[in-house]
């Protein structure tokens, strides 16, 4: 697996270490039959994944000149996402950029970044100037994800730190494609909104003019605004809690829309079902649940819930409408989640035709099975 640079070295893996290492300390990994430089990474003695890979193949010096090079890679791969009218990208993607764990993400001109490891606290003090100078960026915000939050030894950092220049306000208002958002950097979920599906937003908008659309699970109403910012004339957000409504509302505000938006609070599948009962339809239906499967036992159980949210959401299209159905449980395959949607819109007695199966936007590069987790279904659908 390392030779192929999968970036993860497992503790059941490691044959031979010649002793223990200190987050962060660079681990050089010897072929087992040549006893030859294989490839080198960055020690962990927290997490079950003991050593990330940063290269493989001949020797290199992990050094400054180094990262300067590897973050001038990830800003020059995002160039054409940023010719659009958007302020808002994931400049390092983790491991899918070769810097396993680690996520930065900018928001208008604040850099936020989120540390899934305590391998680069160390580093930091190398990185985070470099993010500077080639984002212009005005502040630094420091995320720390739950695990890193308990280490005994963070540097003087905590979750929500301001590390760079000057925060006038938590939320920041960015925009994606011309329409405008907000994102809490201090206390909002991951680095403060998700970035992933914003071209299937876009496509969504781009498809709502003069269309009813049933947007569930909409926490911060990503796919709701960009329908209302496009012409829909209505729009419902389904979600469960009422603060991410609530934030789904606000966003809308920051735009000029003329279309009714309307939330319900309730859960997904108990709001789905209820508005079966009513006899609601929409043009457009878009279902997009936060992650069901967490862990490979949970896999099971996640595949059933697609079923019944591609069921619910086939009978609250219209004739001809579409259905977009959306998963990111990296542990359900793209060929599971789409088998079983497509075969549970038979089931309803309706017929579809795919327009379209999408992944992650640009600014989220697989490189590695387990990097691709989102995948994305267009159906247009004919009723019977």
């Amino acid at each position: 697996m390392v030779k192929k640079q999968h970036p993860w070295v497992f503790e059941s893996s490691i044959v031979k270490q010649n002793k223990e290492g200190n987050a962060g300390d660079l681990a050089i990994i010897f072929d087992q039959r040549k006893n030859e430089f294989l490839a080198c990474g960055l020690y962990d003695p927290f997490s079950p994944i003991r050593i990330k890979l940063l290269h493989v193949g001949k020797p290199v010096n992990i050094n400054e000149i180094w990262f300067a090079e590897k973050l001038q890679q990830a800003y020059d791969l995002r160039q054409d996402l940023l010719t659009t009218d958007t302020n808002s990208y994931r400049l390092i993607n983790g491991e899918n950029d070769g810097l396993p764990g680690f996520i930065a993400d900018i928001y208008k001109d604040v850099l936020v970044v989120k540390l899934y490891a305590a391998i680069w606290l160390p580093y930091l003090h190398i990185i985070i100037p470099k993010l500077i100078t080639i984002t212009n960026c005005s502040a630094v915000v420091m995320r720390l994800s739950r695990r890193v939050q308990q280490l005994p030894e963070l540097y003087g950092l905590s979750d929500g730190m301001v590390v760079h220049g000057t925060l006038e306000n938590e939320v920041v208002i960015f925009k994606e494609h011309g329409v405008l958002f907000s994102a809490n950097v201090i206390h909002g979920h991951k680095t403060g909104y998700f970035l992933d599906h914003r071209e299937n937003r876009r496509r969504v908008g781009l498809l709502s003019k003069n269309k009813t659309v049933l947007d569930v699970f909409s926490y911060a109403g990503g796919f709701s605004v960009h329908a209302l910012a496009n012409g829909a004339e209505e729009v419902t957000s389904i979600d469960i809690s009422s603060h991410a409504l609530n934030l789904a509302k606000e966003n809308a505000k920051l735009n000029t829309v003329t279309g009714k938006h309307h939330t319900i609070t309730i859960d997904a599948f108990e709001g789905l079902e209820q508005l079966i009962k009513q006899n609601k339809t929409f043009d457009i239906v878009v279902i997009d649940p936060p992650s069901f499967a967490k862990q490979a036992n949970e896999v099971t159980r996640a595949l059933k819930s697609y079923v019944k949210l591609a069921r619910l959401g086939a009978h609250l299209v219209k004739n001809n409408g579409i259905l977009v159905l959306a998963s990111c449980s990296s542990r359900v395959t793209a060929e599971e989640f789409f088998e079983v949607s497509e075969n549970a819109i038979i089931s309803t007695g309706n017929r579809y035709k795919i327009l379209d199966k999408t992944t992650h936007d640009l600014d989220h590069p697989i490189t590695f099975p387990e990097g691709a987790y989102l995948k994305c279904g267009y159906y247009r659908i004919t009723k019977k």
